[in-house]
């Protein structure tokens, strides 16, 4: 299969790119900076570009099977909160994703997969209290953009999955993580490489087409 990350440098970009790579897949990996890929595989292009651009994105997803966003900005977010993004525009998970959603129609491509984050659209109500506070303070202008693009996503038409991992690690960890559709949460973090290994299922299989998936480490593991 053919597939495009968009956003391939940020963490979870980066282990969706090695996992789809491990599993025999052509992958273009979609970024401003993706030149710093460069090397990984034979099938892996890599293709310099900026998701707010239409252009780009269209020229990007033309030929593609099917289509992951992992976008975000990947500044302190304080500096960001109090001074704006010195780079990337806040408004990149929306516009790009939308730019994503278009080209994908327009080429006739409806696998779509887009990790958004724990707490938005359809987990919003359960987010505990702490984590509520800490989006309202600390990560107001972000979290409003996810939620428009979340809102995109659900609008789009195609074949899609949102996935919607809690707080973020680098521990390299085999194995799966926990998911539930009705945002139960195990343990409130998870792996990018386990994170990275479910995005690539859902791009492979149908299970979770047309459904929010909460994504966790199991308490139960021992590793976890």
């Amino acid at each position: 299969m053919k597939v495009l990350v968009v956003g391939a440098t940020g963490g979870s970009g980066k282990a969706a790119v090695a996992e789809l790579l491990d599993r025999g897949h052509e992958v273009t990996a979609f970024s401003r900076s993706a030149a710093s890929l460069h090397g990984m595989s034979d099938r892996l292009l890599v293709v310099v570009g900026d998701a707010t651009d239409t252009n780009d994105i269209d020229q990007a997803v033309r030929g593609q099977d099917a289509v992951l966003v992992t976008l975000g900005i990947s500044e302190n977010p304080l500096r960001v909160r109090v001074l704006g993004s010195s780079g990337t525009p806040i408004q990149v998970r929306s516009q790009g994703t939308r730019n994503v959603i278009a080209a994908m129609r327009a080429h006739g491509v409806s696998r779509l997969v887009v990790q958004t984050s724990y707490g938005v659209g359809e987990t919003r109500r359960q987010l505990p209290l702490r984590y509520r506070l800490l989006f309202r303070l600390l990560l107001g202008p972000q979290i409003a953009d996810t939620e428009l693009q979340d809102q995109a996503v659900h609008d789009s038409g195609l074949d899609w999955v949102i996935a919607q991992p809690v707080t973020l690690t680098d521990a390299r960890e085999d194995g799966e993580p926990f998911t539930s559709t009705r945002g139960e949460v195990g343990a409130w973090h998870v792996s990018r490489s386990r994170v990275g290994r479910f995005l690539a299922q859902a791009l492979e299989a149908p299970t979770y087409v047309g459904q929010t998936v909460a994504l966790s480490q199991d308490p139960h593991r021992a590793d976890g």
